[in-house]
């Protein structure tokens, strides 16, 4: 006997789920020295019960106290066409040691299964716990991010980047073109993600994409302006200089703002140069992959809203 029951997150659930979500983050982040990640409460981690329903094939689970009635659990999933992608999972730190976040991985694990996808995440290199729980469950760790903040000026991000011209805001018409630059990159497809963000319904969205210079995309990248999770990502980009074009103009869109952005380690001289911007470092993340895998054939900027891979 678990004590507890997995069901699918309904709508009735969204405000419980966001004040688990900013619960159990917070207390994680404070029990190791750390700050508030969402100093603002459970108001701004609604956005997660939100965005996680609007988008395509996306939906979540809780886990439920059988003697309570309380969520003390909850994790979002992504069908993708080419995968499935695990979102936030939090476990209310209550009810920590009673499988919760294994049982809730498990589900998500059987959906993949039964499609014949792999699982893909984005877990905190710096929380052993969630690591281990993803490694033992067989995901294998792909690429390391660093995460990196920089307070961008009131008046605008000064900084010269060759190409940057070339940047513009996408348009529907560039899904299709997307789509086939982040196969080409990553072996990965979500044109109903990038549906979504061009179209901006909840007005959180913006999403500039880089030219080249004979013709095609050579990279795009999505922001989001919620208080809750200024961020930069997902991106994809071909190379270097296609990434700091588009870093550089999405970083001034949010001007007066100190957005969070993840950037594959081993480039080490695009880092250098968000370092030059201003950029410190704030934490580490892991890729990883349940299932198979092809590597990776440019730049990835994942994030946490949603969760990419």
């Amino acid at each position: 006997m678990t004590g507890y029951e997995i069901r699918t997150m309904e709508p009735r659930d969204r405000l419980q789920v966001a004040e688990l979500i900013c619960l159990s983050t917070n207390a994680w982040y404070q029990a190791h020295g750390r700050g508030l990640i969402f100093p603002g409460g459970p108001r701004t981690t609604e956005l997660h019960y939100d965005v996680y329903h609007a988008l395509e094939g996306s939906s979540g689970w809780v886990a439920e106290d059988a003697r309570s009635g309380l969520l003390i659990g909850s994790c979002f999933q992504h069908v993708r066409p080419t995968h499935v992608a695990l979102g936030i999972m939090n476990v209310h730190p209550n009810h920590f040691g009673r499988g919760i976040a294994g049982a809730l991985l498990q589900r998500i694990i059987g959906i993949a299964e039964d499609l014949g996808r792999p699982v893909r995440l984005v877990s905190s290199a710096m929380n052993l716990d969630s690591y281990s729980l993803y490694t033992r469950a067989g995901f294998v760790p792909r690429r390391l991010y660093q995460d990196l903040c920089l307070a961008v000026p009131a008046a605008g991000l000064s900084v010269d980047v060759p190409g940057r011209a070339r940047v513009r805001v996408a348009v529907a018409g560039d899904v299709a073109a997307m789509g086939d630059l982040e196969m080409a990159v990553s072996h990965v497809c979500r044109p109903g993600d990038y549906r979504h963000f061009i179209g901006n319904p909840m007005g959180l969205w913006h999403v500039s994409v880089v030219e080249g210079s004979g013709g095609g995309l050579e990279g795009f990248l999505v922001s989001c302006a919620h208080p809750g999770c200024t961020m930069l990502g997902p991106g994809v980009m071909r190379d270097e200089a296609a990434a700091a074009a588009l870093i550089a103009a999405e970083l001034d869109h949010l001007r007066g703002r100190t957005p969070v952005f993840l950037l594959p380690a081993e480039y080490q001289g695009l880092v250098r140069r968000a370092y030059d911007w201003g950029a410190r470092n704030c934490e580490m993340h892991v890729a990883q992959v349940r299932g198979a895998c092809a590597g990776f054939d440019g730049i990835t900027m994942p994030t946490f809203m949603p969760e990419t891979a």
